[in-house]
């Protein structure tokens, strides 16, 4: 069975890792390396208008690629870890093919072990589900389709929640995704307001 190190020293190497998260298997990719993050794209068959978000170990680790404002920064720290993807404005080091080109980023602290002990080794990774473009996102292993034989490593981490996250945007008040603690995002926004 794969490892932590055996994913690691893949996406070092600027391969792709299937990865699980409380929510489905992530897709990850050194999302900091423009080349690594295409092949995320070409592996889903993803349309490069669509931009892919970035996952990191921790909320610190989040300020390092982006600059959240008070309001976000309060959210993450609210929220993270957790099945949520907080759109931030980004930093330079974030390449433009990850964001298609747009000035923020949507960033996810997930909360497992296995996807936390990963980040702590690699840094920065891609957090798009591990399915072809349009089709259902996996919870087991055994649910990947096309993705698997593009993957260089795959960590089981059992079954997942099955529920996406939520998409937010934190300082425009708009959720962009609905998913899991989507009410609980909401009745904070509408605290904050």
């Amino acid at each position: 069975m794969a490892t932590i190190a055996d994913a690691a020293a893949a996406v070092r190497e600027g391969g792709l890792v299937v990865y699980p998260t409380e929510t489905v298997y992530g897709l990850g990719a050194d999302a900091l390396d423009a080349h690594a993050v295409e092949g995320v794209f070409a592996a889903k068959g993803r349309d490069r208008e669509k931009p892919v978000s970035m996952a990191v170990p921790d909320v610190e680790t989040a300020r390092e690629y982006t600059r959240p404002s008070e309001r976000e920064l309060a959210f993450m720290r609210a929220f993270l870890p957790g099945p949520v993807t907080v759109v931030v404005e980004r930093r330079e080091a974030v390449p433009d093919v990850l964001v298609a080109g747009r000035d923020r980023v949507g960033v996810r602290v997930p909360d497992h072990e296995v996807a936390l002990d990963l980040l702590a080794e690699t840094g920065p990774l891609t957090a798009t589900s591990a399915n072809v473009s349009g089709k259902p996102s996996v919870r087991t292993v055994d649910d990947l389709d096309a993705i698997a034989e593009r993957a260089d490593v795959v960590l089981d981490g059992g079954e997942t929640g099955g529920t996406g996250s939520t998409v937010v945007d934190v300082d425009a008040g708009t959720i962009h995704r609905r998913g899991a603690m989507a009410d609980e995002i909401e009745a904070w926004l509408a605290d904050r307001e």
